[in-house]
């Protein structure tokens, strides 16, 4: 496409050139204009940086890169957001890069390093709202891809009510070795537990290490980033069709399509500026119910509840999490995806991408098609030209007349004499016909549960329940993955209940029992739950239950006492700053 001609351009985007005056001065006042003489040291030192004397009239874009070459989530970042601002050059603007902090949740899991992975989002969210708003940028587009990048990228978003868009790094395809097919993070976890286990041998094992991941892209299945990336698109703060790509080829090189969705990403950015449409335009109640829709559709992580609430929170919208269970009654699973399915998000990808869900769900009168989305359009024309899913043949995706599970049978929010406030189930189309009743194995911290599960401790009908790891308490709440897969991977995935208040990662399945509150380090119920208590877990009635008397409740409680508090640094601040997870776990 051939690029306007400079003036052209140069027309073109002074008007939109409104916040950028504060750091760059005014380039339409007089030369002797005391504000235009002000900013001259700023101006002095962007020349240093590359600036021309054209390119104080042009507006400036926060390009958000959460890159790192440690791990294959962003390590591919820097080639997408170089192609991001050089597509705001092109256009007429400038493209100022935002790096922040990358934790993997999959790389630490288990580890010291995992207590800062939820850390991490609000860490994300405050890097960029400083960033941005040092440097007085005019738009942000926002580039996300491990899981924490992709909430932690878009709550400044809605924090600033800032003019901009989220653009998703893209998901791994699955891997494969000798005997294995279509294998991705989960699958290693589980074959750590089958290894355990005595059911796999090492170089078995080694093989799925070598062989599960094959280059670069978020985790490939319906675990955090993509559950988070579909939320995102759904919320209408991505563009459609942009949540499911695959970052890279299986040459390892980043896609057309994927840099194509930057350059457009760009463009988009420039629209949005036009037109003055800014993110609490977006982010609506009705917004927030597409995406929490579009969540239990998919099958998607209990991470999603975190990081909607904490969404909703930076948008001043009031969604709480007792809203997502009248939402989760009414929508059933239709997305045949891991870890509860058998596919990956490249496969939606291959059938149309996000928009073949939300055209039938919208169809069937689940979602609010009058909401406006970054493109300009509403959901309604985003997905108006999308296929038909009784016109596709595949299993992926089922229709909603023949889903994978009815509604109410992903994920739950319990609560009860164990979870005052709020707990959070995922079944994931699995039965509960009956309660789940079992005696408590009680451990405090992950480590322990985990040794327990690999010696061989844990038998079926047991309740494992995992204290010290919520917010405050971890502090950082880590994910379960660790023990949870172990469990998979032992056989004991349908026969133990695993209660914490800690949270789970989307690969995690079986029975889990997360984010309970209040947490065991402010004295709530779970940090009085001892070894042989019967704890029921109760569907039908959405109860979370510990079999004592409330006599006896009180005297535990007299009794009990908080840990040893010796944290420093960032552990220190976030346990003295975040919120429940209740409400999200943000930080101010």
């Amino acid at each position: 496409m051939a690029s306007e001609p400079p003036s052209k351009r140069a027309k073109v985007t002074e008007s939109l050139k409104v916040r950028s005056i504060r750091l760059t001065g005014d380039p339409e006042s007089r030369r002797d204009d005391p504000f235009w003489v002000k900013r001259t040291g700023a101006r002095a030192h962007l020349r240093a940086a590359g600036f021309k004397d054209e390119d104080f009239k042009k507006p400036i874009f926060t390009v958000v890169c959460p890159y790192s070459n440690a791990l294959p989530c962003n390590n591919h970042f820097r080639q997408l957001a170089d192609t991001v601002v050089e597509e705001i050059e092109r256009l007429g603007g400038k493209g100022f890069i935002c790096s922040t902090p990358v934790v993997s949740d999959a790389e630490t899991m288990g580890s010291h390093g995992m207590k800062y992975s939820l850390i991490s989002r609000d860490a994300i969210a405050d890097c960029v709202e400083i960033m941005h708003e040092a440097y007085a940028a005019d738009g942000i587009i926002a580039l996300g891809g491990c899981d924490k990048t992709v909430p932690g990228v878009l709550m400044p978003l809605a924090r600033l009510n800032a003019c901009g868009l989220s653009l998703y790094g893209g998901t791994i395809l699955p891997g494969k070795c000798d005997g294995h097919e279509r294998l991705d993070a989960c699958s290693v976890m589980e074959a750590i537990g089958s290894f355990a286990g005595g059911l796999m041998d090492i170089e078995e094992l080694h093989k799925i290490e070598c062989g599960a991941l094959p280059g670069s892209g978020a985790c490939g299945g319906m675990f955090t980033a993509n559950t988070m990336s579909s939320a995102v698109e759904a919320l209408g703060m991505a563009l459609p069709g942009t949540a499911s790509a695959p970052a890279v080829s299986y040459e390892n090189e980043v896609t057309e399509k994927k840099l194509s969705q930057c350059r457009t990403a760009a463009a988009a950015a420039f629209s949005l500026l036009k037109s003055g449409l800014k993110a609490r335009d977006v982010l609506t109640k009705k917004a927030f119910e597409n995406a929490l829709t579009v969540m239990f559709a998919l099958g998607g992580s209990t991470n999603g509840v975190l990081h909607l609430l904490a969404l909703a929170y930076e948008a001043g919208v009031d969604f709480r999490i007792e809203e997502f269970n009248a939402i989760g009654e009414k929508t059933p699973l239709i997305a045949n995806l891991t870890p509860h399915g058998k596919y990956h998000m490249a496969d939606v990808d291959t059938l149309g991408g996000l928009p073949v869900v939300m055209r039938e769900l919208l169809d069937n009168g689940l979602l609010h098609g009058e909401c406006m989305t970054v493109s300009g359009k509403t959901v309604a024309e985003n997905v108006a030209s999308a296929p038909r899913i009784a016109d596709l043949k595949q299993d992926v995706i089922r229709p909603l007349s023949d889903p994978l599970a009815p509604p109410g049978r992903h994920i739950i929010i319990m609560k009860g004499n164990l979870a005052p406030d709020s707990a959070v189930l995922k079944i994931s189309g699995k039965k509960f016909d009956k309660p789940f009743s079992g005696p408590a194995k009680v451990f405090d911290g992950e480590v322990a549960a985990y040794d327990a599960i690999t010696a061989g401790q844990l038998k079926p009908g047991d309740v494992m329940v995992i204290r010290y790891e919520g917010p405050k308490g971890s502090p950082g709440m880590p994910e379960m993955l660790s023990p949870g897969a172990a469990l998979v991977g032992a056989g004991l995935g349908k026969t133990v209940a695993l209660v914490t208040d800690g949270r789970f990662s989307g690969a995690s399945h079986g029975i889990m029992l997360g984010h309970v509150t209040p947490e065991a380090i402010t004295g709530g119920p779970i940090a009085l739950v001892q070894n042989g208590d019967i704890i029921t877990i109760d569907v039908s009635t959405k109860a979370l239950t510990l079999g004592i008397s409330d006599d006896e409740m009180k005297s535990r409680m007299s009794a009990w006492k908080p840990p040893p508090d010796n944290l420093v640094g960032v552990l220190a601040k976030y346990r003295r700053c975040v919120s429940s997870a209740h409400t999200g776990a943000t930080t101010y």
